[in-house]
């Protein structure tokens, strides 16, 4: 309550957190963080998965009946059934004081996390970081890095490390 209250008292409001999750153990920890402060601050809370394309076969089917394959189409089914199955698996663990929206997204991370929380008018966005450095983090890039210099509100990063 006391968070609470400063937060009101300096003219700070944050009534939608947008949590972005995957299957990962520090996408847990992010949610966990912002889950217990949506409650806190009483926010509305948007858990966003983003998916990235898969890239495109170079296997093009059956050329004599002129048939493609479907592993597109497949692909994609089984990317939104493992999502479906995250949401439903967060929304279990949460209370129903917290009112959820859950976001799927196609296209690349950083940038779909930056337009949801325009278009949703977050707050505050949330995510984990897998705590890459060296080349690792050359070569991947960080998305949390990349939101948190773009975004239009505070970012907060949750580290992977081991408490």
């Amino acid at each position: 309550m006391i968070f609470r209250y400063y937060f009101m008292k300096k003219g700070l409001k944050i009534d939608r957190i947008l949590i972005a999750v995957e299957e990962s153990t520090y996408s847990e920890k992010a949610w966990l963080y912002g889950y217990h402060l949506a409650v806190l601050m009483k926010a509305k809370v948007g858990l966003v998965h983003v998916l990235e394309p898969p890239a495109i076969p170079t296997y093009v089917g059956n050329m004599v009946v002129g048939e493609a394959p479907n592993i597109m189409a497949d692909l994609m089914t089984m990317q939104e059934e493992s999502t479906k199955a995250l949401f439903e698996r967060i929304t279990k663990r949460m209370s129903d004081e917290v009112q959820i929206s859950t976001f799927v997204k196609m296209g690349n991370v950083k940038i779909e996390i930056l337009d949801l929380a325009e278009e949703w008018k977050a707050d505050l966005i949330i995510l984990g970081t897998h705590g890459r450095t060296g080349i690792d983090h050359f070569i991947a890039g960080s998305v949390a890095e990349g939101v948190a210099r773009k975004a239009h509100c505070p970012v907060l990063i949750i580290p992977n490390k081991k408490n």
